[in-house]
């Protein structure tokens, strides 16, 4: 069965096999879900229900149950070839995953039934991104957290990006774009729940190569274009009327 449709944009064979490489799973990742766990300002929840909202070919499974030890996991992905990859994967893994083929938009899974939600550069695939994100608060637990992170439209359009990947480029956002648009959906965060990574793979001028060399220094926070965010995002206990 065939579960791609107009509001998912499929990726390119390179991003295919890219997901598939040591440096998406180390340094890509790994890196990710180690910064989102340092974000969260409350105690993490104990043996939660966690859904990857576009879990790909199931390279994260391993890391998130290392991380978060959740009693469920469930993958949800459009593509059909890779929900079957994941399936692989967490069969190697010696993981129970239930695998679920949907757009983020139309999730079949029931309201208020997941602790964790785990999206991972799924957003900037995505044409609905506001009827996904109502989708992520609809089926979180009242106290459930976003754990979002995304790569911006500054590092998203450029041309090496535009030559290896496929986007819709008229969604992409901006840090300050991705934060607005989730607090505009109801979830709750601080500025403790925020960060900005600025890793070398996401500064597609020169991948950090002069200052690996020693020929320039980062520019700081504040006087630079943010390539990626970060954010745990809190469903509220209670809904305001």
């Amino acid at each position: 069965m065939n579960y791609l449709s107009d509001s998912y944009v499929e990726e390119t064979r390179f991003g295919l096999w890219f997901l598939r490489s040591h440096t998406w799973q180390h340094h890509v990742l790994r890196v990710a879900i180690n910064d989102l766990r340092g974000l969260f300002s409350e105690a993490l929840p104990e043996h939660p229900v966690l859904l990857d909202a576009g879990c790909g070919q199931g390279k994260s499974f391993g890391l998130l149950r290392q991380t978060f030890a959740p009693q469920r996991l469930i993958g949800v992905d459009a593509d059909p070839h890779s929900l079957q990859l994941s399936a692989e994967e967490a069969a190697r893994l010696g993981m129970p995953v239930e695998l679920i083929g949907s757009d983020c938009a139309t999730l079949n899974v029931a309201d208020a039934s997941v602790d964790l939600l785990f999206c991972h550069q799924t957003f900037h695939h995505l044409v609905e991104q506001e009827k996904a994100l109502a989708e992520f608060h609809r089926v979180l637990k009242p106290g459930g957290y976003l754990l979002f992170a995304e790569s911006t439209e500054a590092y998203i359009d450029t041309w090496v990006i535009r030559w290896l990947f496929r986007h819709p480029m008229h969604v992409q956002k901006s840090a300050a774009g991705y934060l607005q648009m989730i607090r505009e959906q109801g979830f709750e965060f601080a500025e403790r729940n925020v960060s900005y990574p600025y890793l070398w793979w996401s500064r597609s001028k020169d991948f950090g190569l002069l200052e690996r060399l020693g020929l320039s220094k980062p520019k700081p926070f504040g006087e630079r274009e943010e390539t990626l965010v970060n954010v745990v995002a809190r469903k509220p206990l209670q809904e305001s009327v």
